[in-house]
């Protein structure tokens, strides 16, 4: 490790609350593979966009951060991370949709809630000249922040990392569509018409977003089991950061209880599965995690 970087690295880890293990990572799995980036970044026109691919809670926005930080330290190479999260639709039309099309489409996550044109639109015109207003969603309130609070960036960007747990993962056959996943979709999506809406999404949508990838990485889960494990420490990071920001009253409403967290998680368990199935055979690079989140191999 370049040692003008270290001191970086380390507060980073500080800042992100990461474990100790961590700064081992980025040195033994992460720069390796920065310096692969580097070389392609160097014989290519234009913005480069790296994409981080993986279920919820797999580390995909800490590794996003990261190589931001890494280029912009190494290299002064102007870098902006984005999320495919901060792409949803607004609570308002998520709400619509649940109504005119199915109830389960008012719960952001599934591809059909977000804004894909939207995020297009950011991310072309990240590779133009020109101020560019970034849009933000703030899980907490559900929504997306009003435009006068997104991120205001000076463009061309020399490389965006766009992140997202539905990254590159195709459509699936329509007959694998027939048999429910899981309780959510037997019980509440009985004659399929959600998981068709979300499957239709993906194959005449996303696909717009993905060919905008120039690199994927893609941290793979040992298994979907472990989802709501990691997606649970997830919403318990987010309550301890909403509390120290609060020092008066807490609006509690929008953290789940773990009730709440296991209906969520079967919103994505179709998806996620099919993402572990098909994604590493079209990632760059492909790290295989262990069940506590740490990096066991380089698959690819």
């Amino acid at each position: 490790m370049n040692p003008a970087l270290k001191p970086f690295i380390e507060s980073f880890i500080k800042e992100e609350q990461l474990p100790e293990e961590y700064f081992q990572a980025v040195e033994h799995w992460f720069l390796p593979m920065v310096d692969e980036v580097l070389q392609k970044i160097s014989s290519h026109q234009g913005t480069y966009v790296i994409g981080v691919s993986g279920c919820q809670g797999s580390g995909k926005s800490t590794l996003a951060a990261l190589l931001v930080l890494v280029l912009y330290k190494m290299l002064g190479l102007r870098c902006i991370n984005l999320s495919i999260d901060d792409f949803y639709l607004t609570h308002k039309e998520r709400q619509a949709l649940g109504k005119s099309i199915h109830p389960l489409l008012a719960t952001r996550g599934v591809p059909g809630t977000h804004d894909v044109s939207l995020a297009i639109k950011t991310i072309q015109d990240l590779k133009n000249f020109g101020e560019v207003a970034v849009p933000r969603f703030d899980k907490a309130l559900d929504d997306r922040l009003p435009e006068r609070q997104w991120q205001s960036v000076h463009a061309p960007m020399d490389v965006i990392v766009l992140e997202g747990w539905c990254l590159s993962v195709e459509a699936q056959q329509e007959t694998r569509l027939a048999e429910p996943v899981n309780d959510l979709e037997a019980l509440e999506d009985g004659e399929g018409t959600w998981r068709k809406y979300v499957n239709t999404a993906i194959r005449e949508n996303y696909g717009e977003v993905n060919k905008l990838i120039d690199y994927l990485i893609m941290l793979k889960a040992p298994s979907f089991e472990k989802v709501y494990e990691w997606r649970q420490n997830q919403e318990n990071k987010l309550l301890e950061k909403i509390q120290n920001e609060n020092s008066g009253s807490i609006d509690y409403k929008h953290i789940m209880s773990s009730k709440q967290l296991k209906r969520f998680i079967q919103h994505y368990e179709r998806v996620t599965r099919h993402g572990l199935e098909t994604v590493p055979d079209k990632a760059d690079v492909v790290y295989q995690l262990t069940d506590k989140q740490t990096i066991e191999q380089r698959l690819k």
